[in-house]
């Protein structure tokens, strides 16, 4: 049978911004009742075709149609009211308002001007019990969990008639039974017409639900594939426009070198956030931490760096007693924080790439000791070409940037100060796969060049790919330390997580 006409059709889109060319000639279409997945790495379109798609951004050049009607979306608005929902990675809702409140805002049932609240509730409830949610709608969002809130968000987006449900990342914080959840749902609304976008940098899931998939690379259309029929090793060659071995595991890397013990934890902890543990670093040495959410790793990463004060223990860098009362002493001794959260505890997203870049080191020289221009452009220039940012727009407000390579700018931040020691906290965490296989390759090439680094990720395939030895944390304790040797797996260390290390 003939395959149904698409409901969305975009030709020969094209977006430009100064300097850079965002989108050129792509084309996209979407049919009613399929999961279509839009892949690419970070920087190569996917977040500026949704926003031309859903009216953020205005199209320089080509056409969009939906359900056969040529069509411009000037706001979100107008693309929602046409039937366009979008659900974005952070959940754009009001958290102190209930949840039967947040799926009708703007919309409630209403009588003689008042709110017709017992109605309202049980609309929600029904809404939600289509999408297998059982959840109490006068509870206020907060009270649950991410997972669940953004089932709320589809489910205000499914009542408002969408025909095209856009989710952007919506998996990228959810654990393996949410997931499971999420697709459920997926699923249904598939089996009721509704056309579903769908971005996520994890190939497994792409694998698991989507019908098919677009591929876009530096702006530009590489292709249309059923996932049945490309594999994933020719997903990732097409994505990055290179070879898959730049991905592979690091074979062969060489153990640590017999590094000088840079850092040594003894007893340290702090009530509340993590047990008194017992850590050492040596010079040149890659330590991952591995465990649950929650498990504590964060809180070790703060400990060292001097974000939070320890309440037991002593801590050693070189050999000499220290007690870091800020990260500005942590800094002062070459350490160095890449947190998870980049946009709250990272970049400062109004100022342009060249000024996140320097901020660091201008902060350690003193505001009274300004960075001359032509060495800021000398630093930038030099960081920007080793990482790979893109684009190399140093003047580029940095929020404009995607967010593997704002992780790169925060990664050329530290470096500029070549620290001793660098701790990275989910540096991958959210973004594609040519992008994280660049910044573990930096990793290992820091490592390899004698710097110590503190690696955390909720990925144990990285970790192990990455680490010298792996520090295993449950319930907020550190339960065991291991080498990580051909003897090593995924598997042993789930096992060693999940007994709290008495295996």
């Amino acid at each position: 049978m003939d395959a149904p006409a698409p409901i969305l059709r975009m030709r020969g889109i094209g977006k430009e911004f100064p300097g850079v060319k965002a989108l050129d000639g792509v084309d996209f279409r979407l049919l009613p009742g399929e999961v279509h997945a839009l892949m690419g790495e970070n920087g190569a379109g996917k977040s500026t075709l949704i926003k031309v798609l859903t009216g953020v951004y205005e199209i320089d050049a080509g056409e969009i149609e939906l359900e056969g009607r040529q069509v411009a979306f000037s706001t979100p608005l107008a693309a929602q009211q046409a039937g366009i929902s979008t659900v974005y990675q952070e959940v754009n809702l009001c958290p102190n308002l209930s949840v039967a409140e947040n799926i009708f805002i703007g919309r409630e049932p209403r009588r003689l001007g008042r709110i017709r609240w017992k109605e309202m509730r049980r609309r929600a409830a029904e809404l939600l019990k289509r999408l297998d949610l059982d959840i109490d709608v006068a509870a206020p969002l907060s009270a649950y969990s991410l997972a669940v809130q953004q089932m709320v968000a589809i489910a205000r987006a499914v009542d408002i008639d969408a025909r095209v449900l856009i989710l952007d990342e919506p998996t990228s914080s959810l654990d393996a039974s949410e997931v499971a959840q999420l697709f459920r749902v997926m699923r249904r609304l598939k089996e009721q017409g509704i056309a579903i976008l769908f971005v996520s940098h994890f190939l497994d899931q792409i694998y698991e639900i989507a019908d098919r998939m677009t591929i876009l690379r530096n702006g530009r259309l590489v292709g249309e594939h059923l996932t049945s029929e490309l594999s994933q090793v020719d997903l990732v060659g097409k994505m990055i426009g290179r070879e898959l071995a730049d991905l592979e595991r690091l074979e062969g890397r060489p153990p640590a070198r017999e590094g000088a013990r840079l850092v040594e934890a003894d007893g340290l902890g702090r009530a509340g956030a993590i047990e008194p543990f017992t850590l050492t670093i040596h010079q040149g040495e890659v330590v991952g931490l591995a465990g649950l959410l929650g498990s504590g790793r964060t809180e070790i990463a703060r400990l060292l760096f001097g974000a939070d004060h320890a309440g037991t223990g002593t801590l050693r860098i070189d050999g000499e007693p220290v007690n870091l009362r800020s990260p500005r002493a942590a800094i002062h001794r070459k350490f160095a924080f890449c947190s998870e959260n980049r946009r709250e505890e990272g970049l400062v997203p109004d100022l342009t790439v060249r000024e996140n870049i320097v901020l660091a080191l201008q902060a350690a020289r003193g505001w009274t000791r300004p960075i001359p221009r032509r060495r800021q452009d000398e630093l930038v220039g030099k960081y920007i070409t080793a990482l790979n940012i893109r684009p190399a727009a140093p003047e580029l407000p940095v929020r404009n940037l995607s967010g593997g390579n704002q992780q790169k700018v925060l990664l050329a931040r530290w470096l500029i100060l070549e620290p001793r020691l660098l701790i990275l906290d989910e540096p991958t965490r959210g973004i594609d796969v040519g992008a994280k296989a660049e910044i573990q390759r930096l990793v290992a090439e820091l490592s390899d060049g004698g710097m110590a680094v503190l690696f955390i990720s909720a990925e144990l395939e990285e970790v192990l790919r990455l680490s010298h030895k792996v520090a295993v944390l449950r319930d907020r304790r550190l339960v065991a330390e291991v080498e990580n040797d051909e003897r090593l797996t995924t598997d042993a260390l789930t096992e060693t997580i999940a007994s709290g290390g008495a295996s």
